[in-house]
């Protein structure tokens, strides 16, 4: 695959709004959770920890709960973490509160837990953001954060990333795999619409915030090889046609990346990338259908925001993909 180049939203180009589903904000919020998965008494908490801060959307809050406590409100670790969010005594008056309004911040109250996670996650978030721009760690800005809140921030600092310390590692492993459990599946007929090459990779309302081709003033990458969609982090993303995954992990430009291989057309080649995602769904090798749900959107890699950048190659070559999936 021929060139590269990296998203910097910083410099980005406003467009009108491009519509690939319906709904306002707050639903398209609700909308990324797989609700179903989440016992109904705490649904109500995952969203509202999940809707603090674009870095940590509901899907983590769930896939984090699950794997801490396995949604057990009553919980108690050999080490001593209690409740469902599994806190630590010594960490808990950081960031424990009355959310619930019962008159005590308790660990074993999930409302008041939950919360207290998704502050907790939060924090996080800011903290390790920052220690990448100084380039004092280094990975995934999600596995920062699980790792933080696994074996510390100062744990995460000092080895300059995840910690290889045997159990960091997997805890990080396991949360990013329970991701997909906790999205919303496409619900659609699983169909290319008519008219078009291929399916729009979003469902939600999208802003392109950076067209096709043209060098951009302010990029020292120059061309850019698709279309930047701003979209919240979180966001599901599906898979634009049927075909073969084969690429599905890090680059150190497009960050957590996804390229898709579909059937010919025109005798052409033609693949699809999705890329700066937040987590994946597929691997290497697994099999994919139109619309199916294959990623989270993300800010890894070269980006400086939440986004999509999508791409098309046909016979081997960047085209733009606005006309493949109905945008001209």
């Amino acid at each position: 695959m021929a060139g590269f180049v990296a998203c910097l939203l910083g410099s980005f180009f406003l467009l009108p709004v491009v519509i690939f589903g319906g709904g306002n904000a707050d639903q398209a919020a609700a909308g990324q959770l797989n609700t179903g998965a989440v016992p109904a008494l705490y649904l109500p908490w995952v969203l509202k920890a999940g809707a603090m801060c674009d870095a940590i959307p509901a899907p983590l809050i769930a896939a984090q709960i699950e794997q801490e406590s396995g949604w057990n409100p009553n919980a108690k670790s050999p080490a001593g973490a209690q409740g469902i969010s599994q806190f630590m005594p010594g960490t808990w008056p950081t960031w424990g509160r009355d959310d619930d309004g019962n008159g005590k911040a308790d660990p074993f109250d999930a409302g008041d837990a939950i919360m207290a996670q998704g502050r907790y996650d939060c924090s996080h978030a800011d903290l390790m953001a920052g220690y990448l721009k100084q380039g004092l760690v280094h990975g995934p800005l999600i596995d920062l954060v699980l790792a933080s809140y696994n074996a510390g921030a100062g744990a995460v600092l000092s080895a300059g990333g995840v910690p290889d310390n045997g159990e960091t590692p997997n805890y990080v492993k396991v949360i990013n795999a329970l991701i997909a459990k906790y999205t919303k599946a496409l619900e659609d007929s699983g169909a290319v619409p008519a008219g078009q090459r291929l399916a729009a990779p979003l469902r939600e309302k999208a802003l392109i915030t950076s067209p096709y081709g043209g060098k951009r003033p302010s990029s020292a990458y120059g061309y850019h090889t698709g279309i930047d969609f701003g979209v919240g982090l979180g966001t599901p993303v599906h898979a634009a046609g049927p075909g073969t995954v084969t690429f599905a992990g890090w680059n150190s430009a497009y960050g957590n990346r996804i390229v898709i291989r579909h059937p010919q057309q025109d005798g052409k080649s033609v693949e699809s990338t999705y890329n700066h995602l937040f987590s994946l769904s597929v691997s290497k090798g697994d099999t994919v259908g139109v619309g199916q749900v294959i990623a989270a959107t993300g800010n890894t890699g070269n980006s400086t925001g939440p986004h999509l950048h999508f791409e098309v190659l046909y016979g081997g070559q960047f085209t733009d993909p606005g006309p493949w999936i109905g945008l001209n």
